[in-house]
């Protein structure tokens, strides 16, 4: 949780653009003022308050769009919280004060709270997914082929391949596409036009146990429980507590 403190308290602090006054109330009358021409000036005045402020720009420096990513980046980490509409603009009212200079409270007063509600928020997190995931499992094993072992995950091959399958000490070469159970894409190496080469017993426990069910030119689909694979605490593009879905291709085994 010390990542997320530093990432936390770099929320608060960082430097945005601070918003412009608002337009100045149209100047009261004098008893000599024409009241046709009054009208329009005060419906004029008043039009311009009310205005939207100016989305913005295009972004087409590298620096805009290295701000922009540092954003996402932000939204990505937080998402965790399960944050309300309302409290992200809490979040961001924090930065427009900070970078004003005019924090409405102290930070070395609240900054040590952040943990415990991160802790809290994440666990809430963790059994919405949980919850949204046992209806997924449960139609994902029912599948035609599926096979769902005592460690929960449930296996399905796609394709079959050819030779001997890779044991947990082996190395081994693949493609892979991994979504969360709405389909959000999280990471796929096929996108990186790049095949992943990791041993197989230093990833996630549902990798470890599906891959060696596999045999070489082989695909399969894992369906993998929270348990067996970034359990509660999950990581920046996966919510703790999610089911993972994830389409291998076994391309080579190095021993």
């Amino acid at each position: 949780m010390r990542a997320f403190l530093f990432l936390f308290s770099a929320i608060l602090m960082a430097q945005t653009p601070a918003p412009k006054s608002p337009a100045p109330a149209p100047k009261a009358a004098t008893p000599a003022t024409d009241a046709k021409t009054k009208a329009p000036t005060a419906a004029k005045s008043a039009a311009k308050a009310k205005a939207p402020a100016a989305a913005p720009g295009a972004l087409t420096t590298d620096d805009q769009k290295t701000v922009y990513a540092l954003g996402l980046s932000i939204a990505q980490q937080i998402s965790r919280l399960d944050l309300s509409r309302a409290e992200l603009e809490i979040v961001k009212q924090a930065m427009t004060d900070a970078a004003a200079g005019k924090p409405a409270i102290e930070l070395s007063t609240w900054a040590p709270k952040i943990n415990g509600l991160a802790t809290a928020r994440s666990a809430r997190v963790a059994a919405q997914e949980k919850t949204k995931s046992k209806a997924y499992l449960v139609k994902a094993a029912a599948e035609p082929g599926a096979t769902r072992t005592p460690s929960g995950l449930v296996y399905s091959e796609l394709a079959a391949g050819t030779g001997p399958s890779p044991k947990a000490t082996d190395k081994v070469k693949v493609h892979y596409r991994g979504t969360l159970v709405n389909g959000t894409e999280f990471d796929s190496s096929y996108k990186r036009n790049a095949p992943a080469e990791f041993p197989l017993n230093g990833v996630i426990p549902c990798w470890t146990e599906g891959v060696q069910r596999m045999k070489v030119g082989g695909k399969s689909r894992l369906v993998c429980p929270s348990e067996i694979a970034y359990g509660d605490t999950g990581n920046p593009s996966i919510p703790g507590g999610a089911t993972l879905i994830f389409e291998v291709e076994l391309l080579a085994i190095n021993p």
